[in-house]
């Protein structure tokens, strides 16, 4: 009787096979379904990816291609205004594009320059101007920038267990950095900016890059103040170190200007002279004949002189009687620069249009000042 149980249980069922099989194909066939859907959309990004590619190599080979694969519709309506602006003028730009220019914010007019054009610009600056690689640069929004000092330091005193304790504490005062208007103006022709292989943007960054680094360098250093920044080797309280002879850097005296400053400062410090001095630094040697200066054996390391960088400013004084060919601290702390307007632009195409050039008025605003004259030292060459 059991194993009777054991074989009916064992017999097939032709229905239950039969909606087996059914379900196995009903899911074959969906499967298949979407494979299909999918290599179709698979061959359909293809072909978008085809056409794209087919349009890039066109651009590409068009005159002026720069093989880039951002079309200029593609840029920021910022940057596409301001460059119809340089090549065409405010006139036959769009509504659009016109409400895209950042308006200068002063009286004199302009629209100042796109974040990427500006960016461009400070690079060459920083290039042409070191002092701005050592010192804190910063922005504001004033004609003038004014910063508290400590003029006074609290002094303690030893007390006894009820002595009365004397009154101590610090005074402070202010110091004020002005900012100063920097102007040029460059004049391109009509042909350039007509022709759409010149990057206009990256020409007149050029020229605008060179004409503010080559004058706002010498003002960070030798500046008086008077419509300009005025230069740390102008400010007052920057202890002066004699070199002993007039044409000759004596090694101890650039020994002991650097020990001189404090150690907070001095591990910070940097070497800021020019190309001229610096061949002749570098020819300086200790008593047992080792050079004093160290070149790098780093990419992106400075050589050092004495174990700190040393920056290479055209600006500075050359070895001569009675000057100051060396300055040595922490710039950082001790010199501020700050950007008001960084770069405006104002097209004139009509001052020059009897030569076919259009000017381009550029507008810098700046201010720098030393506000910590302790964290520097000056090597004096002697009289």
């Amino acid at each position: 009787m059991k194993n009777t149980v054991l074989e009916t249980r064992s017999e097939p069922n032709d229905a239950d096979a039969l909606a087996a099989a059914s379900a196995a194909v009903a899911a074959m066939q969906a499967g298949w379904t979407d494979f299909q859907t999918r290599a179709e959309q698979q061959l359909g990004g293809i072909a978008a990816l085809t056409t794209r590619l087919d349009d890039i190599e066109t651009r590409m080979n068009r005159p002026g291609g720069s093989g880039g694969a951002t079309s200029d519709d593609e840029r920021p309506i910022e940057q596409r205004a301001f460059s119809n602006f340089l090549r065409m003028g405010r006139e036959p730009m769009e509504a659009e594009e016109i409400r895209a220019l950042i308006v200068g914010d002063d009286t004199k007019g302009g629209y100042l320059a796109p974040t990427e054009f500006v960016a461009e610009v400070v690079k060459g600056l920083v290039e042409l101007s070191p002092v701005r690689q050592a010192a804190r640069v910063g922005s504001t929004s004033s004609g003038g920038v004014i910063l508290p000092k400590r003029t006074g330091r609290p002094t303690a005193h030893w007390v006894g267990e009820d002595e009365e304790r004397k009154e101590t504490g610090s005074s402070y005062g202010q110091l004020e950095i002005p900012v100063h208007e920097a102007a040029c103006y460059v004049d391109v022709s009509l042909r350039l900016l007509e022709d759409s292989a010149i990057n206009v943007d990256a020409e007149v960054a050029s020229d605008l890059s060179e004409e503010f680094g080559r004058i706002e360098g010498p003002a960070f250093i030798s500046g008086d103040g008077v419509k300009k920044p005025e230069g740390f080797m102008q400010a007052a309280g920057i202890k002066e170190f004699k070199n002993g002879h007039v044409a000759n850097i004596q090694p101890d005296a650039l020994v002991k200007m650097m020990y001189s400053l404090p150690e907070a400062y001095r591990n910070s410090a940097s070497w800021m002279l020019n190309g001229t001095s610096l061949g002749i630094i570098r020819t300086l040697k200790d008593g047992q004949g080792n050079y004093l200066w160290q070149p790098s054996y780093q990419a992106g390391q400075p050589s050092t002189l004495l174990g700190r960088p040393v920056i290479d400013a055209v600006d500075m004084p050359d070895i001569a009687e009675n000057a100051f060919p060396i300055v040595f601290g922490d710039f950082n702390r001790a010199y501020r620069i700050y950007d008001r307007v960084q770069l405006s632009v104002l097209r004139d195409p009509y001052t020059m249009a009897h030569k076919g050039l259009v000017r381009f008025h550029a507008r810098r605003r700046v201010g720098g000042g030393t506000v910590l004259g302790e964290a520097l030292r000056k090597l004096k060459m002697a009289a």
